[in-house]
């Protein structure tokens, strides 16, 4: 609709007399409204979702609300970058040690144990993993798994004796247990006198620990393939 302004600067929609003031209205200006502006679409016309006002192109999937097209796909197809693989443990190194476990007959005749012996067999081997390992019998009921389990020799204590390393050298430490540990080197006879409670030994490669009614223990360093 027109309108046209009195002489005191009144919008009126009268042509004849203002409709704020009264004036007479002489000198016409009539004023054409402008065109009503189209507003932005609330959704897109393509896919649906939600567009905010005044927005260009649907943020979704990329239609242009000025031109009404799809944006052109890209004739690069996107790398296909592989998963990486996953890390192979490290093969043992030339320091890796193993603990060999016998039945002793000599062991077990110096020992005179009540238990019967077992018939002796290829040993039982321990890879030594860990910097401290525990050697003794293991039980449930008080938590105890050592790492160099002698569950079949009675006469070894649950925690017999501790086993530690500073990646080079082997030392024993004897846990208070009830018959002691013995230490002796290759070839040596059969030892007699027990470690001191509470103080490491250091063992060279080879070297025997005896415990218990007939366990032999050999530390020794790992052959290839043995780790």
């Amino acid at each position: 609709m027109s309108t046209v302004t009195c002489p005191n600067g009144h919008a009126s929609e009268s042509t004849d007399y203002c409709d704020v003031c009264g004036s007479p209205i002489t000198a016409v200006a009539v004023a054409v409204a402008p065109p009503p502006v189209a507003a932005a679409p609330t959704t897109c016309a393509n896919c649906g979702a939600p567009a905010a006002a005044g927005a260009l192109f649907c943020e979704t999937c990329g239609y242009d609300f000025t031109t009404g097209s799809l944006p052109v796909a890209s004739s690069t197809p996107t790398p296909v970058v592989p998963p990486a693989a996953s890390p192979t443990p490290p093969p043992a190194g030339p320091d890796s040690w193993v603990a060999e476990l016998w039945i002793d007959p000599d062991w077990y005749g110096a020992q005179s144990p009540e238990d019967p012996m077992p018939s002796a067999g290829l040993p039982g081997l321990v890879p030594l993993r860990e910097r401290s390992v525990l050697v003794g019998r293991p039980s449930v009921s008080r938590n105890i798994h050592p790492q160099v389990d002698c569950g079949t020799d009675s006469g070894v204590s649950r925690r017999h004796c501790q086993l530690n390393t500073d990646g080079q050298r082997w030392w024993v430490e004897d846990l208070q247990s009830a018959n002691g540990t013995y230490v002796s080197k290759p070839g040596e006879p059969v030892p007699t006198t027990p470690i001191p409670v509470g103080q490491r030994r250091e063992l060279e490669d080879g070297d025997r620990l005896f415990l218990g009614g007939w366990t032999r223990i050999v530390i020794r360093k790992a052959l290839p393939g043995e780790v």
